[in-house]
């Protein structure tokens, strides 16, 4: 035989032995690895996914919500409007009524003051009156004038019994 051929065919046997000791490292010891980071990569992802459709859907719910604080911030205002426009309707008409009240009373307190002004009217005008009549009665009554009245009005007292 021929060392030529015997060295290239221990060159082709050592070359297929390597190659199968390599496949048998790759099917043994590689692919298992790369299969793991493969997975845990495909796991990182679905979890990334995962959490990004959380986050579309909490984003979703609070985009809701927000609408929704807003529609009862705007029906809280209106109801606010209209419970201001109430009260100050309720007020106005309170200080209109306490208003007409008070004019209803001092219409009452004038009419009061105007009759007792008149009745103390009337009493000084009486008291002048008096005087005016006693003064003038005492310079044109003499003593037998006084007593022929006397005596006529003791007897119309006598007739009237």
């Amino acid at each position: 035989m021929n060392y030529e051929q015997i060295a290239v065919w221990s060159q082709v046997i050592s070359a297929l032995l390597f190659i199968v000791v390599l496949v048998w490292l790759w099917f043994k010891y590689l692919q298992p690895a790369v299969l793991a980071a493969q997975q845990s990569h495909n796991k990182q992802l679905a979890e990334a996914e995962r959490h990004r459709d959380e986050a579309k859907a909490s984003l979703d719910a609070l985009r809701g919500e927000i609408v929704g604080a807003q529609r009862d911030a705007e029906l809280i205002r209106q109801r606010a409007v209209e419970q201001a426009s109430r009260e100050k309707d309720a007020t106005i008409a309170e200080a209109r009524e306490s208003g007409e009240r008070a004019v209803r009373n001092a219409s009452g307190e004038l009419e009061r003051a105007r009759n007792a002004a008149r009745d103390q009217l009337r009493v000084d005008l009486l008291e002048r009156a008096l005087r005016v009549a006693r003064s003038k009665a005492a310079q044109r009554v003499d003593a037998s004038l006084n007593a022929a009245l006397v005596s006529r009005f003791v007897s119309s007292i006598e007739a009237e019994k």
